[in-house]
């Protein structure tokens, strides 16, 4: 496959993955979507709006979420490094709280996927730093919200302390704050559910 699974965290839902590279002393070529590799993963295959963003170091953006239409990302970086983080905002989940974060490098290629439910951001490591992200959704500015990159009962180990925030993000509101909103109640965990001999369950 062009495209494989690298790993799986925060209970399987934000995932890791890499292409296949075929390179020489002209260049690299890869595949960086492909809608049967992406479907056999069980990611979705509809993307519906491409964002790209240049950094310098010391940038951090997020982190940021939406809910209508739902918004699902997948971030890669294709220029320098950058520690790319999701968090569980989903009302109700398991993970709550608990956040992944991944150096992905221009060089290294990864692709960090994170659906909908998570609130997604990045810090740029190198100056110029390109990341793109696909989203499933496009940009609604009447439903979108932010969490504190530091908020402490997130506590993300972020690799540069000395950070540039915007002035939204460096006033964005505590994971706390985010769950005591009654907006809270469009992000809410829904277990999947397995079908076996026609009966229904959830895990």
């Amino acid at each position: 496959m062009p495209l494989k699974l690298d790993s799986s965290h925060l209970g399987g839902e934000v995932l890791v993955i890499v292409p296949t590279v075929l390179g020489d002393d002209r260049g690299f070529f890869m595949e960086t979507y492909r809608h049967d590799n992406f479907r056999d993963m069980g990611l979705p295959t509809e993307w519906v709006q491409d964002n790209h963003s240049r950094s310098s170091k010391g940038v951090l953006r997020g982190l940021h979420f939406q809910w209508s239409p739902p918004m699902s990302k997948l971030m890669r970086v294709t220029r320098g490094a950058a520690f790319l983080v999701a968090v569980d905002i989903r009302r109700g989940s398991p993970t709550l709280g608990k956040w992944f974060g991944l150096e992905v490098t221009a060089n290294n290629k990864k692709q960090v996927y994170a659906p909908f439910g998570f609130a997604r951001g990045f810090c740029a490591l190198t100056d110029e730093c390109e990341v793109q992200y696909k989203c499933t959704g496009t940009y609604n500015s009447q439903a979108e919200s932010g969490i504190y990159c530091k908020d402490p009962e997130i506590g993300i180990e972020w690799p540069l302390t000395d950070v540039i925030l915007s002035a939204k993000d460096a006033g964005a509101q505590s994971l706390k704050q985010w769950l005591a909103s009654p907006l809270s109640d469009n992000i809410v965990y829904q277990p999947k559910l397995a079908f076996a001999e026609g009966v229904k369950c959830a895990f």
